[in-house]
């Protein structure tokens, strides 16, 4: 007598990409993250940033840099977390219509905040305020 999971297999191909998304992802988050607090705390200083500092830096002569830099960190830090939420929930939500249900809120939530995060860096941009 054998006992089923209820948890769906996983295919391989998609799980080493995500695997590997993970490892690349951190390696290149610390660096991205690091940069931005030495730049913003010790470049810039704290006392200094205020809401015109941030649009200047996107809407500036190094606004596209700045904008992609920003929207980079943004998208690999939120599928970097949805990724590792997308393994808690198969990991411990054993049920198939809760686990479908978790993941497709994680999946909205994530969109939403890409969404509103890449709008919000190329409105200031486009110098529209």
């Amino acid at each position: 007598m054998t006992t089923r999971s209820l948890t769906p297999v996983k295919s391989g191909n998609f799980e080493t990409f995500s695997w590997f998304f993970m490892r690349v992802s951190a390696l290149l988050l610390i660096f991205l993250v690091v940069f931005h607090l030495l730049y913003m705390h010790i470049v810039i200083r704290v006392e200094n940033i205020t809401f015109r500092t941030i649009v200047d830096r996107w809407s500036g002569p190094l606004g596209w840099f700045w904008s992609l830099y920003d929207i980079t960190m943004l998208f690999l830090a939120l599928l970097h977390g949805a990724n590792g939420a997308r393994w808690v929930i198969d990991d411990y939500i054993r049920r198939p219509a809760w686990n479908t249900t978790l993941k497709v809120v994680l999946y909205l939530f994530v969109f939403i905040m890409l969404i509103i995060g890449i709008q919000t860096i190329l409105r200031f941009q486009a110098g529209v305020m």
